[in-house]
């Protein structure tokens, strides 16, 4: 059983910066598409972006589009999400989750996008 941690939410102003971190104590995650959803309250889970394990091509919403990236970092088997120039509608917990499967592209789905394993989630308030 893989056990992802997320962390580096959060209270921030608007306009604001900052950087999720998602990784898996034990468990090496380069073989792995990982994926960033949110989730607000009232509102469906949605995808943020996702780092593709075959060749690292990186998928983004439209609404967080130049405004945040993704990255791996091998050697602390983390990836992180960098999120500049935050608004009050980003506000929402932010979950990194994993398919079962190594080497996948990956997806912005949250419900076809095969992701097995999830995150407890890490908070992110962006608010003046």
């Amino acid at each position: 059983q893989v056990q992802l941690v997320e962390s580096g939410g959060g209270l921030v102003q608007p306009g604001g910066s900052l950087r999720l971190s998602c990784g898996a104590p034990g468990f090496t995650l380069d073989d792995y598409s990982i994926g960033w959803f949110r989730q607000a309250p009232g509102k469906e889970r949605e995808g943020v972006s996702c780092i593709s394990s075959i060749d690292s091509t990186t998928k983004f919403a439209d609404s967080v589009k130049g405004r945040f990236t993704i990255s791996r970092d091998s050697p602390k088997k983390m990836v992180f999400l960098r999120m500049n120039s935050l608004k009050p509608e980003d506000t929402a917990v932010y979950y990194c989750a994993i398919p079962s499967e190594p080497w996948t592209s990956c997806s912005l789905s949250y419900h076809d996008g095969g992701y097995d394993y999830w995150g407890q989630g890490t908070q992110v308030t962006v608010s003046s």
